[in-house]
């Protein structure tokens, strides 16, 4: 395992861009290497909407969402060998992948309230991390954690982004790519255009684009850049 270069304070490497750009292999797998913690922040995300989904809350209302979201609790294990998800104490690692979750995240993640509480969590989360940590999503670089290290944005064009995620879930049908790339855009359009913390790149994030670029080069790529940038003190 190769150790972070890093100043006394705990580094923080933040990676946001769109779904299907490869956040949480990447960033998993650049946290297993430099020895620090992982938060998978869509994960929570998810986990919320599973939730209100099993709770009978209409995810399509804004203000129930709100008063139902202080409810569950929501626990993001950071272990970059075994992440963990629960809530209500419940492993939720699989449920959150569902694709009922998956059509409502969108619409949950919007409302403000949602959006606090996750802060909240995921401020916590890079608090508790020993030595530091590498956290993936939309916000992280804009929002959550403003005075990051590293902010990293990804990026891949929608339609490698479908046959990525297509493959990812086992579908080799040219309707079923078709019906993810449409989903991937319909997504895309809800992140960058909601009025809470849109998807959006930070002014100092370093853009990688990996359309053309293998797993392995985009985690190369990006450890350079923790190891050019984590010595320097960022707070």
């Amino acid at each position: 395992m190769e150790t972070a270069d890093r100043s006394d304070a705990p580094v923080i490497v933040v990676l946001d861009g769109p779904a299907g750009t490869g956040k949480s292999t990447v960033s998993r797998e650049i946290a297993a290497r430099l020895g620090l913690s992982f938060l998978d922040t869509g994960a929570m995300y998810r986990a919320m909407t599973y939730w209100l989904l099993q709770n009978g809350v209409d995810v399509d209302d804004p203000e129930a969402v709100a008063v139902a979201s202080a409810k569950p609790v929501i626990r993001s294990g950071t272990d970059a060998a075994g992440p963990t998800i629960t809530v209500d104490g419940r492993d939720v690692s699989g449920p959150i992948r569902g694709s009922e979750v998956t059509a409502a995240v969108s619409a949950v993640s919007a409302v403000p309230e949602v959006r606090v509480r996750m802060v909240e969590l995921q401020r916590g989360s890079a608090a508790s991390a020993p030595v530091g940590i590498v956290a993936e999503g939309r916000d992280l670089g804009t929002v959550v954690f403003p005075d990051a290290d590293l902010k990293v944005f990804l990026t891949a064009s929608a339609s490698i982004r479908a046959v990525r995620r297509a493959a990812q879930l086992g579908v080799a049908d040219p309707a079923g790519i078709a019906e993810i790339h449409a989903d991937i855009e319909r997504r895309d359009a809800a992140d960058s255009g909601r009025a809470a913390s849109p998807l959006a790149k930070a002014a100092d994030a370093v853009e990688v684009d990996t359309t053309e670029m293998s797993p392995d080069e985009v985690i190369g790529r990006i450890i350079d850049l923790v190891r050019e940038r984590a010595a320097v003190p960022a707070r």
